[in-house]
Formats: structure tokens, sequence, C-alpha cells
């Protein structure tokens, strides 16, 4: 019997989302702060990903190291996010063995170390990180696209920050992004899986009401001006390969148009890969597939929009074959574009887009662990319910919405396109 969810908020804030699920003897945690490079101004560009990190470092009743090694022992699993409007903390163990997360995560909310040591040292991790990822196209690319996309929205940087601030932010402001942040009433806590709810509530309770709420943190409440036309950026660096990405401007995750848009680019580009769903739906059916891999003039194609608080990008990124040019890869979107902006797609066309959704989210939600997830994510930017009645929304979107998010979305003064340039090292 599927037991539904339970949701409340503690007295000092805290929501908390309990799913029981007794498919098998295991029970995932996730614990959500509405924190991210959203809420990061220029100097402290980073701060919540760096946080992140520090965070697995220790506090005193859970030193340096205990972490990693207790969950490993314990047959379970943990890993942390950090994204444009959230940070999340999951374990995911065997049911008799959950309390130790539980414990964990109550504990580090409050008491993490932030010792000058290890914020040295990581300091060099997220260099490095943030200088390994430079060494890829797609990720100079999608940077100056990001970037050229939002100049006035905290959007406007990625998550792991801008290279200089990396060297300039010190340990005191991380702990105070730290302690401004991670507080029971900026929190969702989630857990899903082998679990009787009345005792799971009880333990909870008894965990997490006795931490004092915070004051409310302020936000960058900076609204990005509608575009007014095209923004173009090219970006030259090592490598073989051409790429070209063309992001446009979209609705949030609680607009009813995203779901619109959700089908759009599966028509377009393919079935979305949502976050943590997965599975082996090909996109070979997409117009964009058969329009430039088939006729090889890419090499390759994706798309898809992320779930965000405030409208964020589509994407379509490119990979151009060797004997062709960026432009021909325009031409050939701007056709399959307006096809769809001169006329709604063929109901059975959407059927099967639908088709395949369900088949995406099926798979992708199945998992404790994806299911826990699922329940507060959704609760970053929407609530819970977008997540259960995802499906059912989805389901009510027409052809009509479909050309009109075409002739809406898709038009050329609402985007921005980027090309990635090879240069060949001179000899």
């Amino acid at each position: 019997m599927d037991e539904p969810l339970t949701k409340l908020t503690l007295a000092n804030g805290l929501q908390v989302l309990l799913k029981e699920v007794h498919t098998s003897p295991i029970i995932s945690q996730w614990i959500w702060y509405r924190v991210g490079s959203r809420d990061e101004v220029p100097g402290l560009t980073g701060a919540s990903h760096w946080v992140e990190h520090l965070m697995f470092k220790g506090t005193p009743e859970f030193p340096l190291g205990v972490i990693d090694r207790s969950i490993s022992r314990e047959g379970g699993y943990l890993n942390a996010l950090t994204f444009l409007d959230w940070t999340s903390y999951f374990e995911t163990l065997p049911a008799d063995k959950i309390d130790f997360a539980l414990r964990l995560e109550a504990d580090r909310m409050f008491n993490c170390i932030f010792d000058p040591n290890e914020v040295s040292s990581e300091r060099n991790v997220v260099i490095s990180e943030r200088q390994g990822s430079e060494n890829e196209p797609l990720f100079r690319l999608s940077e100056e696209v990001q970037s050229a996309a939002f100049r006035v929205h905290p959007y406007h940087h990625e998550v792991i920050g801008d290279l200089t601030d990396l060297y300039s932010i010190q340990r005191d402001d991380l702990y105070h992004h730290y302690r401004n942040y991670y507080i029971p009433n900026n929190a969702v806590l989630s857990i899903a899986g082998d679990f009787e709810t009345h005792a799971m509530l009880d333990r909870v309770r008894e965990l997490y009401e006795p931490l004092p709420a915070g004051p409310q943190p302020s936000r960058l409440l900076r609204t990005e001006p509608s575009q007014a036309g095209e923004r173009r950026v090219s970006v030259e660096g090592p490598g073989k390969t051409v790429f070209l990405q063309i992001s446009y401007r979209a609705p949030k995750a609680d607009d009813p148009d995203f779901f619109a848009l959700n089908l759009l680019d599966s028509l377009l580009t393919g079935p979305p890969n949502l976050n943590m769903f997965g599975g082996g739906v090909t996109n070979k059916t997409s117009r964009l597939y058969k329009a430039l891999v088939e006729k090889e003039l890419a090499v390759g194609i994706n798309g898809g929009v992320q779930a965000t608080i405030d409208p964020y990008l589509y994407t379509i990124v490119i990979t151009v074959h060797p004997k062709h040019t960026t432009s021909e890869c325009i031409v050939a979107i701007e056709d399959e574009i307006k096809q769809l902006q001169d006329a709604p797609p063929p109901i059975e066309e959407l059927e099967r887009a639908m088709k395949q959704a369900r088949a995406i989210f099926a798979y992708g939600s199945e998992s404790i662990s994806n299911l826990g997830f699922w329940l507060g994510y959704a609760e970053m930017f929407a609530t819970a319910e977008w997540f259960t009645t995802y499906l059912d929304t989805l389901a009510t979107v027409t052809p009509a919405d479909i050309q009109r998010m075409a002739q809406t979305c898709l038009r050329p003064q609402n985007r921005t396109l980027g090309v990635y340039l090879p240069i060949t090292p001179e000899r």
C-alpha cells in the first residue's frame, strides 16, 4: 500500500517531509538549505559551494574523518550538492542504521568547526576544481553564455564561483555564510524509506526541535530585465571540436509554462534527464537529432531546462560536425523551431513525448534515494506537490501550448548564442 506523504513544519521553522516506502530495508535522508549561488554577491561568489566542502571537515561530536568512515562501515553512502538556489546533503543507509545520519545532520547544522587549516586546504581544492573545469570547452562556453544572459540577476555567475573570489575569500566570510543560512527555518528535511512515520517523526522532533531558529536570511532581489535582442559570445581555447550553445530565457519552475517548455524540449532534443532522473530513453526520434545528427551537420545534440526559483535558461548544445559550420547548424535549428511556431505538433508526437516522460519519471523516482531527493528538491522552488502532481500537470499541456511556447520563448531576441572555437597551438 502506498503510504501518504507526511508534511509539517516544526516550531523552529524546519520543514519536514516523510514518505514511508517499504519496498526494501533502506532509508534516505536529505537536508536542504535555501542557499546557493543565487545568494552570493560579487566578492563572495563560490561561498555556498566552499561551505558545502567544509561541512565534511568535522564537528566536536563528529571529528574529521569520522563521517565518511562511519557511513561506509554501515553499508551506506553520502554526498552533497550545491546549485543555483540550494545546497543539499544526503545519506542513504540500511534502515536500522539511519540514526547515525539523523544525529549527524542535526549536529552539523550548528556545530561545524571551520578550522582555518581546513579552510586553507579546501581553498586549494576548490581552486583546483575550478581550474580543472576551465580545461573543459563546454564549461568555458557555458560560463560565457550564462554571464552574458544575466547582467543583473546573481544567476550571472557559476556555482563554483569566480577564481578571483576563491583566492580572496577568508574563513570568517565562509563562517558568516554558514551561520546566516544554516538554520532550521531555512531548511527542509526529506526522508524516504522503510520506517514508521510516527516513530521517525518523534526522533526528528527530539533531534531538531531544540535547535533555535535564526533571523530569516535576506535575499538578493535583483530582477533581470527582459532581453531586448539576441546576444552573442565566442570563446577560444584548446581542443579540436567546435561547440554551439543556444540559451533562451525561460520561465521559472512554478510557472505553468515550465511544463509546456519541458515537452517542447522533448520534441526538439529528446526526453529530459531531470537531475537525478535517468533511463535509457534515446533522443533519436527528436526533431533536432533528425535535422542535424542524421544529416551530419552535428555529431551530437542535447537540451534541457532547469527547475529554478527565478526565470533561468532553456539550453540547446550542439557538437558541430568537422565538415560543417555553426551557421549551418543555426539555420537548421531555426527551421525546426519555425515549423513549431507555424503549426502545433501532431497530437501523436505529443503523446509519444508524454509516454517517454512517464517512463523516465517512473525510472527516476523508483529508488529510495531519488524519492528523497525529489520531495525536498521540489520544495526548493515550489512545493512537494510539484513533484507528486508532475505527470498530471504535464498531461494538461496541449499542442497549442507547445506552439505558443515556440513562438514566445524560442525567439532570436530571447536568446544568447555562444560558440566555442578551438585554436591550434603554434608550432
